[in-house]
């Protein structure tokens, strides 16, 4: 029903994201993609890049005086930085490609990212041309499309919001009760973070991983809150939510693990101590007029939502540029070397929250359009309607 594409380089001269199955009628502006954007690079321990580039985009396609056409949103964000990599990335050859690799070439590979692999898969010498497109800078256009998402998502009482949980070693406690906006609490901080002790503890860390050269990673918590009963399904394997929501963060660059709810808490414990008991709640129509006691399964049972909110945790191990290089092979001489540091940040657990609500909001998004359907935002307005009338006449 609803999906996207990206397209660019870190360092060429824009990168592109399409975004195809997004009804007629959603309102749209470039503020509401421009606000994620910048969410996206903030955070204590970014690097250089950070201060360079400041994200825009520009509607190429399917928005018109506010509202999607129905038709593919593409969307352009320019890479401020492209002036000074025009020789470097030029699409054109040169004179002297012949006799030589360009200026910045890659040979003294990273261990951890996709330098080594990716240079093997594609036949390449100079491993500028994976890491180029391997950089976590693709998913600006991530965020991008997921901005869109959102919208509709808002459009239908569905909020998505993130905070930090854990960095380098320092847990973050949870509050009791969450803010009623996630995201304006979260964004405030500069590791968004809703444990203020556990902040200044994580920023000494991130001050002294700078001065090692080394890097820190993470654990952010993705909610959603307002999702009706009933999205995904438990009918067939590529059909269940949680394991479309859990293949959309394992593609976030860095990220190693995925939980819902108690996730491998829930290994540890017997059933009592797992399972959510149902109880009556007369007038929670999203849910049928029940609600669960707790919320240990995280918003997901049978590969569908429940009604209660969406809890994802989401680990990002530590970035694989260091400023003090780990070993390496030189695969231009086959010689023991230092990994090639390339400009980048201490942490980017930050961002990566930012990131993974992007990917959540745009699971859902799907998830709703393949339920209620609906080329246009009445249409789908109407279905959903149709939908907890009948949930209200179910149970109560």
């Amino acid at each position: 029903m609803l999906r996207f594409t990206t397209a660019g380089e870190s360092h060429g001269p824009a990168l592109v994201s399409i975004l195809e199955g997004m009804p007629a009628g959603v309102p749209l502006l470039a503020a509401d993609v421009d606000t994620d954007l910048a969410r996206r690079q903030q955070g204590y321990g970014r690097g250089r890049r950070m201060q360079i580039e400041t994200d825009r985009i520009e509607f190429l396609s399917g928005v018109r005086a506010g509202e999607t056409l129905g038709s593919p949103i593409a969307m352009l964000i320019r890479n401020s930085d492209w002036k000074n990599w025009l020789e470097i990335m030029d699409p054109a050859p040169r004179d002297g490609d012949a006799e030589g690799p360009r200026k910045r070439h890659v040979t003294r590979v990273r261990p951890g990212h996709a330098d080594l692999t990716g240079l093997l898969k594609y036949d390449r010498r100079d491993a500028r041309d994976i890491l180029e497109r391997a950089s976590a800078r693709e998913t600006t256009a991530r965020v991008a499309s997921g901005a869109v998402c959102r919208v509709l998502l808002r459009e239908v009482g569905i909020s998505v919001g993130s905070h930090l949980v854990h960095l380098g070693g320092v847990d973050a406690a949870r509050p009791v009760v969450m803010p009623g906006d996630i995201n304006a609490a979260s964004d405030a901080s500069p590791l968004r973070t809703l444990d203020p002790v556990a902040e200044a503890e994580m920023i000494t860390r991130i001050d002294a991983a700078k001065k090692d050269g080394n890097t820190l990673g993470g654990i952010c918590e993705v909610v959603v809150t307002g999702l009706p009963v009933g999205l995904g399904s438990h009918v067939s394997w590529d059909r269940r939510l949680d394991g479309r929501l859990g293949q959309a963060m394992l593609s976030i660059p860095a990220v190693k693990g995925v939980e819902i709810g108690l996730g491998f808490e829930t290994a540890r414990r017997t059933g009592a101590d797992v399972h959510d008991e149902i109880e009556a709640a007369p007038g929670n129509t999203r849910m049928g007029h029940v609600r669960r006691k707790t919320n240990r399964a995280g918003g997901t049972e049978g590969g569908m939502t429940t009604g209660e909110d969406l809890v994802i945790r989401v680990a990002m191990k530590p970035i694989s540029t260091l400023m003090r290089p780990l070993g390496t092979v030189d695969v231009a001489t086959g010689e023991a070397a230092s990994a090639v540091a390339e400009r980048s940040d201490v942490t980017a657990v930050p961002a990566m929250g930012v990131i993974a609500e992007a990917m959540a909001a745009f699971v859902l998004a799907d998830a709703l359009l393949e339920k209620f359907g609906g080329d246009s935002m009445g249409e789908l307005r109407r279905n959903l309607s149709a939908y907890l009338s009948r949930l209200d006449e179910r149970v109560g």
